[in-house]
């Protein structure tokens, strides 16, 4: 148990849409063996594709539209990689993942830095008190000053940074990195596939003579001015301050060619936190602890479409996942009766014969998981819940066709109960025309494709007028009274639990200082 706990290390990748992440991915499973040749993202027509983007939506349009879980072997290292979406209409999914993961990489463009969607999600790893990795991305182009990047991190999220590689430049061109650690320079010469593969690489020691006539009299002498200014400052990593969340170890590289892609694997399996205690209603849960503890972050129907199939995501935190054994599912006091485990690698997946704390493994379920619930196999140790975050956008669902209703229904429940959009209704369940509600508009059109190609259902959204949304709780006359004004619409979800819909911002903060009777939750209330 200690050994197999002590070997996983299970993380997420987080950045601002366009920063490189899914590309970034891609190269992790190229040094990591687990692929041999990594596919582009760009290439949208290409016969490739990048491994964890297996939805036909995500290869159409090159993006990644949900989270998926890849797992590999690296240098003795069992890695559970939690890759999530980039972009913003889908940052609950990457919510909800960053729940499972226990450490975090912060990916940022070398010319942008710090953007909106980055400082987002690196509230939510702060909440969490999840150690955090940064990477700066594409420096094979040229952007902001590598010491200007490390300023505007600490200004923006008040982290500092411990840079343990630096970029290595001509001025002109990224020629590599040097690895503060091992005192090695790491030169990477461009290979002719545009990044698919593993380009050769050149190592030699600073002082090394032939280093100057690689990189030039000026370049050599700049990058050891540059060196000798870090080891000066003493911009080492303090590995507490790091496990705290104060201080980040830094890297730089170029995901798309592949440079410093190398010593940042393995730098990172060095620092990265292996599965940690987990706090519970019954206190802290340790994961050698012998009973079985797990929590289901994610639900996914029909990752196979030819089987129909329902997969729940669970994270192990405690015991050893033993097939065939009955644990209880806490939220319905009803027993689960634990499969063959499913590991994934994208759309693949295969059975394990068991899995350790720190593995997130694919449960067969039959529409009796929830995201957010806990299993165990004794007492009852609940996980922190995931709740849902109140959406932004919102539509009525039309259905031309009536008689495929029973479809809809269906479609609408199992999609919901996924977490891939919210649904609510205003004259109860079998009311006409069910409400979806999203974080962004891009869930809309992952909702009908899916609908039409995983249910058969070709529905109609109407856009309504409503920007903002909050759970309420009080007297009912009270929560009806203020959903019939003008400015406002009452819904229910599917706990039957009441939504109040605002035309904006500022008419939902009036409604929040004038109701002095009623209170207002961001997220559902348990």
């Amino acid at each position: 148990m200690q050994k197999e706990v002590r070997r996983r290390r299970t993380f997420a990748i987080i950045s601002h849409p366009d920063a490189g992440k899914t590309t970034l991915t891609e190269k992790l499973l190229l040094y990591g063996g687990a692929i041999h040749l990594a596919g582009s993202v760009k290439a949208r027509r290409a016969a490739r594709h990048a491994t964890s983007d297996w939805m036909e939506m995500e290869r159409e349009r090159g993006i990644s539209v949900t989270s998926s879980a890849l797992q590999f072997e690296y240098r003795g290292f069992r890695i559970n990689l939690l890759d999530t979406p980039g972009h913003q209409d889908f940052s609950e999914d990457t919510y909800r993942t960053l729940m499972a993961a226990d450490s975090a990489v912060m990916l940022l463009d070398n010319r942008k830095g710090v953007e909106e969607q980055t400082r987002k999600l690196f509230e939510v790893c702060r909440l969490r008190s999840i150690p955090i990795f940064t990477f700066i991305n594409k420096c094979d182009r040229v952007g902001v000053s590598p010491l200007q990047l490390l300023d505007d991190v600490e200004a923006e999220l008040g982290m500092a940074c411990a840079p343990l590689t630096w970029p290595v430049s001509d001025g002109t061109n990224f020629l590599g990195v040097y690895d503060r650690g091992d005192r090695a320079l790491h030169l990477f010469e461009k290979g002719g596939d545009h990044g698919a593969s593993r380009p050769p690489a050149k190592v030699a020691g600073l002082e090394d003579p032939e280093v100057e006539i690689l990189l030039g009299a000026a370049a050599t002498a700049r990058l050891r001015e540059e060196v000798e200014l870090l080891d000066m400052a003493g911009a080492g990593l303090d590995e507490a301050a790091f496990a705290a969340g104060k201080v980040s170890p830094t890297f730089f590289g170029s995901a798309l060619t592949n440079f410093g892609v190398e010593p940042f694997l393995r730098r990172f399996l060095e620092y990265a936190p292996a599965p940690p205690i987990r706090p519970s209603s019954e206190g802290p849960i340790h994961p050698e602890d012998e009973r079985f503890t797990a929590f289901i972050f994610k639900i996914q129907a029909n990752m196979d479409p030819k089987h129909r199939d329902r997969l729940a995501f669970a994270r192990i935190c405690s015991g050893r996942y033993n097939p065939g054994e009955t644990v209880t599912n806490l939220r319905s006091g009803k027993g689960i009766r634990l499969t063959e485990p499913q590991q994934f690698f994208g759309q693949e997946r295969e059975a394990v014969e068991t899995a350790w704390p720190g593995d997130v493994v694919g449960i067969h379920d039959r529409g009796n998981l929830r995201i957010g619930d806990t299993l165990a196999s004794k007492g009852s140790p609940a996980f922190e819940a995931i709740p849902p975050f109140s959406p932004e956008h919102f539509a009525r669902v039309q259905l031309p066709d009536p008689l495929r209703r029973k479809h809809l229904d269906k479609g609408l429940k199992e999609l919901s109960e996924e977490g891939a959009v919210q649904v609510f209704y205003q004259d109860g369940v079998s009311g006409p025309a069910p409400i979806v509600g999203a974080v962004g508009t891009l869930q809309f059109d992952v909702l009908l494709h899916r609908l039409e190609h995983e249910y058969g259902v070709k529905a109609r959204l109407d856009p309504m007028p409503y920007r903002d949304a909050r759970w309420v709780e009080g007297p009912d006359a009270e929560i009806r009274r203020v959903g019939t004004a003008l400015d406002a619409a009452l819904v229910f979800d599917r706990n039957d639990k009441p939504l109040l819909l605002f035309r904006s911002e500022w008419v939902r903060q009036a409604a929040e200082t004038r109701e002095k009777a009623l209170s207002f939750h961001r997220m559902a209330p348990e």
